[in-house]
């Protein structure tokens, strides 16, 4: 790597943790152009010799939130007990809470991943997608020792619904909304809701 090279990308690490900074701040609100050029130490044109655009630079950003979430949930997943369905869903568990901790603990973090749309409704790029379907492996390993019959369409989808499911009682717990389980009962409940959901998985 030429010397050019080496400090474009000195500055587009500056600029993602300058957008980072802002995301973790005020959340995606806080994504300011004149801001992050300012705290980046670059001018505010030359963002745009750093990242295509801002829909790229918070991409970047979640692609780090990305790398810790999925890091969080791999160490949930290796913790729990090996084999058997009462381990498999010992192991969901584990993730199901690993995944609420994580998203009170980096709250506007979390949110940019899910609130972001992309500008003039351009598609997400594939290599985003990737990354956000990564979530899902560790959902999918358990689930199909639970259900070992299902064909991999099926336990994907599976896997997916699972995830939304506690996504969304996440989402209002963190959040405090009016009808959110109350945080302090928040990882028990989620506790509750993936061992009714492995039990029935186990009888059907």
């Amino acid at each position: 790597m030429g010397k050019s090279e080496e400090r474009r990308q000195i500055q587009r690490t500056a600029l993602i943790d300058a957008a980072e900074a802002a995301i973790l701040r005020r959340g995606l609100a806080g994504l300011r152009a004149r801001e992050i050029a300012a705290r980046a130490g670059c001018a505010l044109g030359a963002i745009y010799n750093l990242v295509a655009d801002m829909d790229e630079l918070t991409l970047l950003v979640g692609s780090r939130t990305l790398a810790r979430l999925d890091a969080a949930l791999a160490g949930a997943g290796a913790a729990g007990p090996p084999g058997g369905p009462e381990a498999a869903a010992a192991r969901l568990v584990a993730i199901a809470i690993a995944y609420c901790r994580f998203a009170g603990e980096n709250l506007n973090l979390w949110r940019a991943l899910f609130e972001h749309r992309m500008t003039e409704a351009r598609p997400v790029p594939a290599w985003a997608i990737v990354e956000h379907m990564r979530l899902f492996a560790h959902v999918a390993a358990p689930l199909r020792a639970l259900a070992p019959s299902l064909d991999p369409a099926e336990l994907a989808v599976l896997a997916r619904t699972l995830f939304a499911a506690v996504h969304g009682v996440v989402l209002l717990g963190v959040e405090q909304k009016t009808v959110a389980v109350p945080q302090e009962a928040l990882e028990r409940q989620i506790g509750r809701l993936v061992r009714l959901f492995c039990l029935g998985l186990r009888r059907a």
